[in-house]
């Protein structure tokens, strides 16, 4: 029969494989494993010249819009604009990413990118209505929502399994790095112009770089998903999480962490009134988490992975929050900007912990549906997280929404470790466990490997990014 006895092979078989590993002693670790592939290379240098141009579309869209209306709820809305597609769109863009070809849907969705942010510095140029912004800044969330599983979702098909994990620590670097020099950039071209529009021209040409390189990239073939666009097939990934409690939890954490701890939204209005400094100030105070998360990338990179990640991820984002708090009170511009690097630097490490665990622990041919729903997870909350910032400063006050804000990712810390003692007690991650060919593959991530890991049975290896 097909039931208990040949499950009850295949862990067998599995444990004995998993078991039979070499320790990461025996391994030296090879900090620069991932950007020896040409195919990551193609892949990281049009990543990071697209993330660069979308961070300074973020810096100029709040200075642009706060320039304009003065309004902390203004600010807030451009959060709700590029959420709203996110959430409507996630579960069918996950199909279309699991049952097309990944690197053609990220080259039209960076296609798309282009295209739209041109249309947004027309806007910008000619003083159009607000509105519009808004309109450009939906459409832009829809792009993204497409966006962000296939580039997930390719990045374990291009590079050998056995460097997944330093692929993604690189890979947060690489963002990290863009997420740095995009605001500051932004702010030089906003004093130097005096306007938003070039910054969003700039935005347009990357992206387009981006589509560019990443259709020259060669994966290798991977599962598709089958059986058409049903709900039943949308709602896999939905199913898969539900299974995979750790990764629950961790993508919970990180949903309610940046929902509350949104300081960035309120930047703008700490640089022009709390602080009182220039626009160019406000790209410093943008790019500040980066630095601070770039250096930990660097610094993840060349350390083995974590051997307890469950508290590596808990703690780090309980740090997260209590910078936020910091940043909230401060009314010193070398303070604010020391907290947000702070901030950054062990936001940075739940970063790499979770986007390990949710792709070790998802079959190949599930990766961008759960990855979609990740996306919900991610994207939704910084952007509502933005509203929520915005609101609560409009009834409240900024100081009140970004301190209440950190208090509560320090409280939702601890309500994860508590819900879920299985993501509380998580050992190492192994990257071997990224299957190579579909969801067979996938099984040594299971329930019982995962014990084992917890145990001690299996060596320790740790999370990644």
């Amino acid at each position: 029969m097909d039931g208990p006895d040949r499950a009850g092979a295949r862990r067998g078989s599995t444990l004995k494989a998993v078991s039979a590993r070499p320790g990461p002693s025996r391994r030296p670790h090879d900090a620069y494993a991932a950007l020896r592939s040409a195919n990551y290379r193609r892949f990281a240098s049009g990543f990071v010249v697209s993330s660069t141009g979308l961070q300074m579309m973020g810096t100029a869209i709040g200075w642009e819009i706060y320039d304009r209306t003065g309004s902390a709820m203004a600010l807030g809305l451009t959060g709700l604009a590029r959420a709203l597609p996110v959430i409507v769109l996630a579960l069918p863009a996950g199909q279309i990413v699991d049952a097309y070809d990944r690197r053609r849907v990220l080259v039209l969705t960076q296609t798309a990118f282009a295209v739209v942010v041109m249309g947004l510095a027309a806007a910008s140029y000619f003083r159009a209505p607000v509105g519009l912004i808004y309109a450009a800044l939906f459409l832009t969330g829809c792009a993204r929502v497409f966006n962000g599983p296939s580039r997930s979702s390719l990045l374990p098909q291009i590079i050998e399994p056995g460097v997944f994990h330093n692929a993604v620590t690189w890979n947060s670097g690489v963002f990290q790095f863009s997420a740095m020099a995009g605001p500051l950039a932004a702010g030089v071209l906003i004093a130097e112009f005096g306007a938003a529009w070039p910054v969003y021209v700039v935005t347009a040409a990357a992206c387009g770089i981006f589509a560019l390189s990443a259709s020259l990239i060669r994966p290798r073939e991977a599962a598709r998903a089958t059986g058409g666009f049903t709900m039943k097939s949308m709602a896999e990934g939905v199913g898969h999480l539900r299974r995979e409690k750790t990764v629950l939890g961790a993508i919970t954490l990180d949903l309610f962490a940046v929902l509350l701890g949104g300081a960035t939204a309120m930047l703008p209005i700490y640089q022009k009134d709390i602080l009182d400094v220039g626009p160019e100030w406000l790209g410093v105070l943008r790019a500040a988490p980066f630095i601070g998360a770039l250096v930990m990338s660097l610094v993840l990179a060349h350390l083995p992975p974590f051997r307890r990640a469950g508290a590596a991820l808990l703690w780090s984002v309980a740090g997260f929050g209590a910078a936020t708090v910091v940043f909230g009170v401060s009314t010193s511009l070398w303070l604010s900007i020391a907290a947000l690097t702070v901030a950054g630097a062990v936001d940075n490490i739940s970063v790499v912990v979770r986007h390990v665990l949710v792709q070790v622990r998802t079959p190949e041919h599930l990766r961008g549906r759960v990855s979609a729903v990740n996306t919900v997870f991610i994207e939704s909350s910084n952007e509502l997280g933005a509203f929520e910032s915005g609101l609560v400063a409009k009834v409240f006050s900024p100081l009140i929404s970004v301190v209440s804000g950190g208090v509560g990712t320090i409280l939702v810390a601890a309500w994860i470790a508590w819900m879920w003692p299985e993501l509380r007690k998580l050992g190492a991650l192994h990257e071997e466990s990224v299957p190579p060919g579909g969801a067979e593959a996938a099984v040594p991530a299971s329930a019982e490997v995962l014990a084992r890991e917890e145990t001690g049975e299996i060596s320790p290896r740790s999370p990644g990014a």
